[in-house]
């Protein structure tokens, strides 16, 4: 029997392929709407400075999912294309260590499995915001599952054979 994080994971595994089959004006609505309102306070703070007037493109690869991403007045938007200064890409579970918190960023980043690309001082900045943000801003239930299934693949990695 399954534990209750590889089911999760399980579970994420089989539904996060559909993300990509998603109209993007539905992924651009939840996303913009989503991380407005999660983000308010260090919106208002200006703490996304670093990417007013410049476009960040985040590549889930696995996934064949990306989205182009710019703060307008202490707003988050988000695009299908535009000029990107930057690129952040990754598969899936390296971005779910990162959200939560299960993996160092500087380690992600250093082992190259995740990716700067472009304007490497402005892919720092935002790591390193990305890194100073507080998981008391997420909903405490959405917290909880990220940190869950953070776990189930941090413990899945660990369990990996190292390569030979």
């Amino acid at each position: 029997m399954l534990n209750p994080r590889e089911h999760l994971l399980k579970v994420g595994e089989r539904l996060l392929p559909l993300a990509a089959r998603t109209p993007f004006a539905l992924q651009r609505l939840a996303l913009e709407r989503s991380l407005n309102q999660l983000f308010a306070e260090p919106l208002a703070d200006e703490a996304f400075e670093a990417l007013e007037g410049l476009w960040l493109r985040l590549e889930v690869a696995d996934l064949k999912l990306a989205w182009c991403l710019t703060c307008d007045r202490q707003r988050l938007r988000i695009a299908e294309q535009a000029p990107v200064a930057v690129t952040i890409r990754g598969n899936w579970r390296e971005f779910l260590l990162l959200a939560s918190r299960q993996e160092d960023p500087d380690t992600l980043f250093f082992r190259r499995r995740l990716v700067i690309e472009g304007d490497t001082e402005l892919g720092l900045a935002i790591k390193n915001l990305i890194d100073s943000l507080d998981p008391d801003l997420l909903p405490p239930w959405l917290w909880a599952l990220l940190q869950r299934a953070g776990a189930g693949v941090a413990e899945a990695g660990r369990a990996q054979p190292a390569p030979g």
